[in-house]
This record gives structure tokens, C-alpha cells and sequence, in this order.
């Protein structure tokens, strides 16, 4: 069972955060946004307070090169708990030193790193599965979003607890409402896809079929310029946000999902709350979300399972993400944690005990 906690400060240490544009940044801070709101400090230890260089292959997302200068906030910002987020610098840094002094904290799996460094790099999967497991297995718990990524990371040693984290969803902020048919002045069926256009997100998988109607991508990456070439009868709407992000999976027909290294996917819980079915193949986000025939279908092969999906009903569709309220998913946060009790004391200064933050 969880420990008992009184949360008043939590540490929050990501190199993932906004302005990234990406499931594990929006997650972490509207995260950080719900717990502020019910009156918990935090402090967020991410790239932004640093000096930063482009991860090389993807010059949009920002890295430490000064991951050290966490730990005098650290210190004097005195947490009732700490969470470790990702494997980025920061994280690691922090990790180690947490570790060697030993603090307790948590750590949460967002992304299949060893997966993404074969696609691009090829580096063998279990040289990054030996990274995966130095790194969480420090933690206390390690936080995964599905429950088949969750049994995945049981077998391969990942994690000394893992339990379980789903993401979840504003059902008011996606709804069928923003569903505008105007906004696609193309031939139907609308097939959509949202997210990072990247190598490791097997998009040529959904751009390749060949299906009726249009296909729409939103969002940017790497991989757009090469495949906007290839690909010129795909329409490429690039990065969407707010209303406009909504109005677009609303008015979709069907949400396609052809990645296969996805923890999670945020958008998929986005595209049901809007009314979107989807179209997936074999993955630990669509496995634990998708209903066959209800608001989704799987498949090996994707064609098939978007010309089924399409035929979803919407309301079912919209039904099956209602019960993955954002509250319900910032609670089992909280309840994930554990105390850092009073590890902290013999490090800091007297003067620090009733320190206040200007990240709080």
C-alpha cells in the first residue's frame, strides 16, 4: 500500500516542459497546475532555469547542461516528496544524488527511450533497457500509465514497484461540440492524426494507406519536411492548440494511431472525449484504452482497423473516455508517492527550516 502522505511540497524534477510541445510536458504541468490549485507548493526543477543545447536529431526539445544547480533548491525548499519524472540530465543527476544520500523518491515512465534510440540511432533495445532499469530502479516506485506497459516492464526488471498512473482527460475542454464540418472543406472520410512527426512514431504506416477520403496531420517535428514531400496529398496543419486543437479531432472521422512506442498517448483519451474513434494497431496505450467495435478498433493491419473504427459510434466513443477524469489521475499521483522523511535534515542549514519559494 502506498505510504500515508501529507503533501504540502512536492519537487517536481523533468526535463521534459513547456514550451516542449508534447504529451509528457502537458501532462507534468497541468499536473502541477491541478496540485497548486488545491494549495500544495511546488517546486518544478526542469530545462527552463537552465542553460540548455538542442538534443541532437530534435533541436525543438532542450536539455541541461547544468543539471547541478538544482540541488541548492533543492535543499532549501525542504520537500514532503520528490518525483523524478524523466531520464533526461536533470533527472539523472538528480537521481544519483537523491540515491547516494539516501532519499526515497519516485520516478514515472513516460517514454520508450530504448525503442526510440534503436529507430534513430541503432543502438541496440537492451543497451537502453540496462539505462531503463539503472535509472528507475533507484526509485521507490516507478509511476506507468497502462497496465500491459506496466506487465512489459515487470518482465524486463524495470522498476523495484511499479504501479499503475493513467493519464486522463478535461471532457469539456475536448468535446463533440467543437465538431465543425466547415473546418475540413476535403473529401470525407477525415483520417487524423496528432502528434510529434518523428521517425519512432511510425506515421508513414497511417500516410501509405490506402484509404477513401483525406488524411490530416497535426502537429510538427523532425520528420515533417521530408514527409510533407513525400507525401503531398496528406494535408499538414502543424501545431494546434486550445479550441482549435479540439475543432480538429471533433471533426474528424476517425483518429489514426500507427506508433507502436507509445506509454501511454494522450491523444487517444483526446480524440474519444471529442467523439473520435480509432484506429490502431498493437500498442499498450490503444490495448488498454480501444474496445473493439465500441469506439475503436486494433489491428496488424491498420487499414482494417481504421475502415472498422470509422464505423464506431461517436456517443460510445465519447462515453469510454468520461471515466479518465483529470482529478482521478492527479489523485493516484499523490497516492503513488512516497515521504522523503526526514532525510533533508542533516543537510540543511537551520536558517532554511521554514523556507518559502517563489515556485510555489
Amino acid at each position: 500500500m502506498p505510504d500515508a502522505i501529507r503533501l504540502r511540497r512536492l519537487a517536481l524534477v523533468t526535463d521534459a516542459w513547456p514550451p516542449q510541445v508534447n504529451g509528457v510536458a502537458k501532462t507534468l504541468a497541468r499536473l502541477v497546475d491541478d496540485l497548486r490549485t488545491r494549495g500544495t507548493r511546488v517546486l518544478v526543477l526542469a530545462p527552463d532555469s537552465h542553460r540548455t543545447i538542442g538534443l541532437p536529431s530534435y533541436s525543438e526539445i532542450r536539455i541541461a547542461c547544468d543539471p547541478w544547480k538544482n540541488i541548492g533548491k533543492l535543499r532549501e525548499f525542504q520537500p514532503d516528496a520528490i518525483h523524478v519524472a524523466t531520464e533526461g540530465p536533470i533527472g539523472v543527476f538528480a537521481s544519483a544524488w537523491l540515491t547516494a544520500r539516501k532519499m526515497r523518491f519516485t520516478t514515472s515512465f513516460h517514454t520508450r527511450y530504448p525503442e526510440y534510440l534503436t529507430a534513430r540511432f541503432g543502438v541496440p533495445v537492451e543497451w537502453g533497457y540496462k539505462a531503463e532499469r539503472w535509472f528507475h530502479n533507484r526509485g521507490e516506485r516507478t509511476m506507468v500509465g497502462t497496465l500491459s506497459m506496466l506487465k512489459e516492464l515487470k518482465h524486463m526488471g524495470v522498476g523495484r514497484q511499479l504501479v499503475h498512473w493513467p493519464r486522463g482527460v478535461d471532457p469539456e475542454a475536448f468535446h463533440p461540440r467543437f465538431r465543425n464540418e466547415a473546418l475540413f472543406d476535403l473529401p470525407r472520410p477525415i483520417w487524423l492524426n496528432v502528434g510529434r512527426v518523428a521517425v519512432e512514431k511510425n506515421l508513414e504506416d497511417f500516410l501509405r494507406l490506402d484509404l477513401p477520403g483525406t488524411k490530416v496531420v497535426v502537429g510538427d517535428g523532425p520528420s515533417r519536411a521530408q514527409l510533407e514531400k513525400k507525401y503531398p496529398d496528406v494535408v499538414w496543419r502543424g501545431y494546434r492548440f486550445g479550441e482549435d486543437l479540439a475543432a480538429h479531432y471533433a471533426s474528424a472521422d476517425c483518429f489514426v494511431f500507427p506508433s507502436r512506442t507509445e506509454t501511454f498517448g494522450n491523444v487517444l483519451l483526446e480524440s474519444l472525449a471529442a467523439g473520435t474513434p480509432i484506429g490502431s494497431v498493437p500498442a499498450p496505450g490503444p490495448s488498454d484504452l480501444v474496445q473493439e467495435g465500441v469506439n475503436g478498433a486494433i489491428s496488424e493491419d491498420l487499414r482494417a482497423a481504421c475502415l472498422s473504427a470509422v464505423n464506431c459510434s461517436r456517443e460510445s466513443a465519447r462515453a469510454s473516455a468520461l471515466p479518465y477524469t483529470v482529478r482521478t489521475c492527479h489523485d493516484m499521483f499523490v497516492s503513488n508517492l512516497v515521504p522523503v522523511h526526514d532525510g533533508f535534515a542533516p543537510l540543511l542549514p537551520r536558517r532554511f527550516e521554514c523556507a518559502e519559494t517563489h515556485a510555489a
